[in-house]
């Protein structure tokens, strides 16, 4: 009997000790401790702390955050308070993460999970998901007993886009919102969900039973979208990343998915820029009048890939930014730096990467560094010989951050240009970028991400943009709901028809 007892004792111990669910009791002592530590981070590394945010509104959150603590006891509800945190700065190249154990204990999961996957379309959260217990269409009004747009709200802080955008985190938040309702509100057996099925005005109510993680996503890998929105979820090879074709005499379509084609010495970019170099000289020979440049999947890349890309559709001389800069002139706080190096060892890994971030920055001013005039990023670019004339027609959609939305603002910032789609994720004027630092929270061990350099993009000021959103199109053309169930291509019809009513009107002329 005392064996049986003493060997309980230890498996209790012993699971305690180990147990790596997010559910765990997690001390408001430790929380207490890593949130000063986060707030510590950014204040000393992160030059976008208050790009978007006033010093009092960070103060203010903060302040809520330690009274918050006083009301959490998991380590699910402090992950969520640092997700809350994190997104409140508003840069898309934050992140956070919990530790891979963490995660794997997710994974395993075996039920809770919302079972369908949705979609946003023409304003509705819907149910993109076709032979369920919901039709394929239904819009959703609540999730047991709480409103859409409050779930909606509540899960958003889970995907990060610049500024005060959330295009960006209708797209984000689309792929995962399984995980994420769990993330938020816990493990759910059932799943209430009101409804109201595409054409009817009333109401229906289904109770749901709940799948496990990995079912979730098997259901999101055959949802109804798929055959339109699978090159979303790809790792395309280069013969996909990019390419051309005339569409008529006077059209043609330049489709650019990533700029992620290597630095400016591999191969992958050289290839790249003559790829260009090759179809431009093409346009140019064959008087093509129109150039529709779709980068509506652009999510970034490496340089100088999107600035080659628009010295071939620009009239002027251009730099990669106006304006760079950071608060600091050594890497802070390398304690918590997240790297397998022993601590004592940190000062000599860290201390490369702090040289080059002062033979970079070498300007100081009121506190921050800034890029010298001499710097790669200022240099005065010109346009190609063989750089485009004509009207251009860009593509864009929330998908489009970092160096994508980079290129796409000083496209659409071109008089010659036509802009259509939505609102993108990066911002217009700016963002942060380029340079990540990452750090790892002393008891939780979560992770924190975020790139460090503040930087003004090389745009000119425009009525319809704003400094805390995206780009904004000049024609928004979301997906109807019409073209979401024959897979049909919203934006690029409108484009098509579009070019062809402006060849008409000049033609009249």
């Amino acid at each position: 009997m005392y064996r049986t007892y003493y060997l309980l004792l230890l498996l209790f111990i012993t699971s305690n000790v180990f147990s790596q669910s997010i559910e765990d009791v997690f001390s408001q002592e430790k929380m207490q401790k890593d949130l000063s530590v986060h707030k510590e981070i950014r204040l000393k590394a992160n030059s976008g702390l208050y790009k978007y945010r006033t010093k009092k509104q960070i103060d203010s959150i903060y302040n809520w955050a330690d009274n918050k603590i006083t009301q959490l006891s998991s380590y699910r509800d402090f992950y969520n308070l640092i997700c809350t945190l994190n997104d409140f700065e508003g840069s898309l190249h934050n992140g956070i993460a919990m530790p891979n154990k963490k995660w794997q204990s997710l994974r395993e999961e075996t039920s809770g999970y919302f079972p369908l996957p949705i979609k946003w379309i023409e304003g509705r959260w819907i149910i993109n998901f076709e032979n369920g217990k919901i039709p394929l269409g239904a819009e959703i009004v609540s999730i047991n007993d709480i409103e859409i747009s409050k779930v909606i709200l509540n899960v958003y802080k889970y995907y990060t886009t610049d500024g005060l955008n959330t295009t960006g985190k209708r797209i984000g938040i689309r792929t995962h919102f399984s995980r994420y309702f769990r993330l938020h509100y816990g493990l759910q057996e059932k799943f209430k969900v009101k409804y109201i099925k595409q054409g009817f005005n009333t109401l229906d109510s289904i109770t749901l039973s709940s799948v496990s993680y990995k079912n979730y996503y098997k259901r999101f890998n055959t949802r109804y979208s798929k055959p339109f929105d699978q090159i979303y979820h790809e790792n395309l090879e280069d013969d996909k990343i990019y390419n051309f074709k005339k569409i008529d005499s006077l059209t043609g379509i330049l489709t650019v998915h990533s700029f992620s084609l290597g630095g400016k010495n591999s191969k992958r970019h050289k290839k790249y820029v003559s790829f260009l170099d090759s179809i431009f000289s093409k346009i140019k020979k064959d008087k093509l009048k129109n150039i529709i440049v779709d980068v509506r999947l652009n999510g970034g890349g490496q340089d100088p890939n999107d600035l080659v890309t628009y010295s071939y559709l620009t009239q002027r001389n251009f730099q990669e930014n106006k304006k760079a800069w950071i608060t600091f002139n050594k890497i802070p706080l390398i304690k918590y730096y997240n790297t397998k190096v022993p601590r004592f060892l940190r000062p000599l890994f860290v201390g490369k990467y702090s040289k080059d971030f002062q033979n970079i920055f070498t300007v100081e001013k009121d506190g921050n560094f800034y890029q010298g005039d001499n710097s790669e990023d200022h240099r005065v670019r010109k346009p190609n010989k063989n750089a485009f004339k004509g009207e251009i027609y860009l593509l864009i959609s929330p998908a489009i951050a970092s160096a994508g939305s980079l290129f796409a603002a000083m496209v659409n910032a071109n008089k010659n240009t036509i802009t259509i789609g939505e609102e993108t994720m990066g911002g217009y004027y700016g963002h942060n970028g380029h340079s990540p630092l990452d750090y790892k929270l002393p008891n939780s061990k979560i992770e924190t991400q975020f790139s460090v350099v503040n930087l003004e993009q090389d745009v000119p000021e425009k009525a319809n943009q704003f400094y805390n959103r995206g780009i904004i199109p000049d024609y928004n053309i979301p997906q109807t709901f019409e073209d979401f169930i024959n897979h049909e291509d919203t934006q690029l019809n409108f484009t098509l028809k579009l070019i062809e009513e402006n060849q008409n009107t000049k033609k009249q002329q």
